[in-house]
């Protein structure tokens, strides 16, 4: 994405790493702290050490974005070619500038950045997580998805072209609908990040209540995504074929796992093609069951961030056609 090598697998200590499992730490210590940072905002200046910690890795994030975009720009300056998100950012906004155009400020790209780290850690991977567990527990829709990647990928069930870039070259994950059915569903159903915080900036009437400028509005995704006012009376259900008839009451605003609007995620439309390019690699090449001997990973949610299993999703997994 960056086109920077963290060098995270060769060295499990580096900084960059270190920061993200502070961050993301999911110890009890860990859930105190973020819910009542949550709820009472001021708690995070509380001279504890974990609110020093914190810092210390927020900083670190920090760095990380800083010294990407100062080589990206410099990059970018010297005509130099790269073609991952940054550098591409930088280029346009190098072009802008030399046309007289505002363009991006430092700060904005740099927080561009933040935003990519932060929301795009953990997240698909729990929402594929997520969806092969819904998959093992509905075998008819997991069969129906693997005849569909099936018919338009044949390639990748057979070991011998399975990574042929000519092949590869001809996908694209978007031309499957119940791929795109399955992996909205699951969003819907489980949203990796469960709410999200907004701040009012100016006096406002939310239906009969008034929102003075400066109000804290905690969006809870999944919720939102599961009101039956909205989705009809299969809300609380995992079905796919919904999304190919929606009842006349949805609205766009119902689906609020990457929020809508000018301030909907920026990484949607990348998050979503990632999670369908991974369905597909491991639906091609492994069966996923229920593992009965350990709980329903639903029933042990934890969320810190992002809402994950608390003990993971224990599969039965086997080579597909072993």
């Amino acid at each position: 994405g960056f086109g920077t090598d963290i060098n995270s697998l060769e060295n499990p200590e580096t900084p960059i790493r270190e920061a993200y499992r502070l961050v993301f730490a999911f110890d009890i210590g860990s859930r105190i702290l973020h819910g009542l940072q949550a709820f009472i905002p001021s708690t995070k200046y509380l001279p504890a050490k974990m609110n020093r910690d914190m810092e210390s890795a927020r900083n670190i994030i920090l760095d990380t974005a800083t010294t990407i975009i100062t080589e990206k720009e410099g990059q970018a300056a010297a005509h130099t070619s790269h073609k991952d998100i940054i550098a591409l950012i930088s280029k346009d906004n190098l072009k802008m500038k030399e046309a007289g155009e505002e363009g991006l400020s430092f700060e904005t790209m740099r927080d561009q950045v933040m935003t990519f780290l932060g929301a795009g850690h953990d997240t698909t991977a729990t929402g594929v997580a997520w969806t092969l567990h819904l998959l093992s527990i509905n075998p008819a829709i997991k069969a129906k998805l693997r005849a569909e990647i099936k018919a338009y990928m044949p390639f990748l069930f057979d070991p011998a072209t399975r990574y042929d870039p000519a092949e590869l070259a001809k996908v694209d994950a978007d031309q499957l609908p119940y791929l795109d059915n399955v992996c909205r569903e699951s969003l819907r159903y489980i949203p990796p990040i469960p709410m999200t915080v907004r701040q009012s900036i100016a006096d406002d009437m939310l239906g009969p209540y008034k929102v003075p400028a400066g109000t804290v509005i905690y969006v809870l995704a999944n919720a939102i995504n599961r009101l039956p006012m909205y989705w009809g009376p299969t809300a609380n259900e995992f079905n796919p074929d919904r999304w190919d008839k929606l009842p006349e009451t949805y609205t766009t605003n119902a689906f609020m796992t990457f929020l809508q609007g000018p301030r909907g995620c920026v990484g949607r439309k990348f998050a979503e093609t990632e999670m369908k390019v991974l369905l597909c690699c491991l639906l091609s090449m492994f069966e996923f069951a229920r593992d009965e001997t350990v709980a329903d990973p639903e029933t042990l949610k934890m969320w810190r961030l992002v809402l994950r299993p608390r003990d993971g999703v224990s599969l039965k997994t086997t080579l597909l056609n072993a």
